[in-house]
């Protein structure tokens, strides 16, 4: 393991019990920091797995949410127009947004509508600065998946955006179909208050063993750079992702 960043594992049975849990502590995590500071800001995350998560929020948790001061960034997408199917923001509207009272002006998509994707990128970096009133951002939340390649967000093995250090958004691409995106960098990832990564599947178990067990660095694993600095890092696994003999502590 990392040096003083020791994982918070919460294994539950299948990805049904992961969603449910993880939305409860999400709903507490918001609300706390509502009280704190009179906002939450959270990065979402796109792809398949965060689904559930979003569903379960917008079913059980939508009256114990306080979704006016709730404020939805994203943590990457697709260079797609915002209904493609393939968009990160179709899917979190079709699952949560527009599910649940979040005033519009609380949305902060990334803009994928222009022509160039380092001008979207700077704009969406500038749009960070003017929400936070600060040139790092600090999420409350910082909602993250894995890949198969050992990427999250839109951090790729191998790509220059892995070694950006300045930079809080920048335009990559990936190996897979939309090719070009815009993700969150380490600088943003890493000063996070809370960082969650939500696997799920018996497919995610051999990267999620070797990004745990530190056995791969962040340009093969980009998972394993997520570290944050002055906060905590939280997995949410189901049974069939989580290897009981590469794991033998128990997670809570």
């Amino acid at each position: 393991m990392v040096s003083g960043l020791t994982p918070n594992l919460r294994v539950h049975p299948d990805p049904h019990a992961v969603a449910a849990a993880a939305a409860e502590s999400m709903t507490e995590t918001i609300r706390v920091a509502v009280r704190g500071s009179g906002r939450a800001m959270i990065a979402l995350s796109g792809g398949a797995t965060p689904r559930l998560l979003y569903e379960r929020l917008a079913a059980a948790h939508a009256d114990a949410v306080p979704w006016r001061d709730v404020h939805l960034w994203w943590g990457d997408e697709r260079y797609v127009p915002p209904h493609d199917a393939r968009s990160n923001l179709r899917m979190a509207r079709d699952a949560l947004i527009d599910r649940v009272p979040i005033p519009p002006a609380n949305l902060h998509p990334m803009p994928t509508t222009l022509p160039d994707p380092n001008a979207a990128a700077r704009a969406y970096e500038q749009a960070l600065e003017n929400g936070f009133g600060t040139p790092l951002p600090r999420f409350d939340v910082v909602l993250l998946g894995l890949g198969g390649d050992g990427h999250t967000a839109s951090l790729f093995p191998g790509s220059p955006a892995l070694r950006e250090m300045t930079r809080r958004v920048v335009a990559t691409q990936a190996p897979s179909a939309p090719a070009t995106r815009l993700t969150l960098t380490y600088p943003v990832l890493n000063n996070a208050a809370s960082v969650q990564f939500v696997v799920t599947g018996t497919e995610k178990a051999p990267v999620l063993r070797r990004v745990l067990q530190q056995e791969c660095t962040p340009d093969e694993c980009p998972a394993s750079g997520v570290r944050p600095s002055r906060g905590e890092l939280i997995w949410w696994l189901d049974a069939a992702a989580y290897d009981a003999a590469a794991y033998p502590q128990q997670a809570g």
